[in-house]
């Protein structure tokens, strides 16, 4: 009886843990002309969204990315789409928060 309690015990916390474990895809580089820009899946997620809010539209998966203007996000396309201003900073003359060189 201990036996079977103690493996019931066992697997519960098993499946606790994987269900709490961490949803993201880890830092994405994209290699750029005017500095490199890193996405961070953690801090997104910090953010509540779901992989959902994201993929598969408007982002495809890394194999699948297609380049983007800044003019194309400031017109909301990609990550001006949240980065707007409103719901999140806006992507006009941010440069030095995602550019990194």
């Amino acid at each position: 009886m201990r036996r079977v309690l103690f493996l019931a015990i066992t697997l519960i916390l098993i499946l606790a843990v994987n269900l709490a474990a961490k949803v993201g895809g880890g830092d994405v580089t994209m290699k750029n002309s005017f500095g490199n820009t890193v996405f961070s899946h953690d801090i997104h997620t910090q953010k509540n969204l779901s992989c959902q809010s994201c993929h598969p539209e408007p982002y495809l998966t890394a194999e699948k990315h297609q380049a983007i203007t800044m003019k194309q996000m400031e017109q909301g396309k990609s990550c001006g789409l949240c980065h707007d201003g409103k719901q999140a900073f806006t992507v006009k003359g941010s440069c030095n928060v995602c550019h990194k060189r």
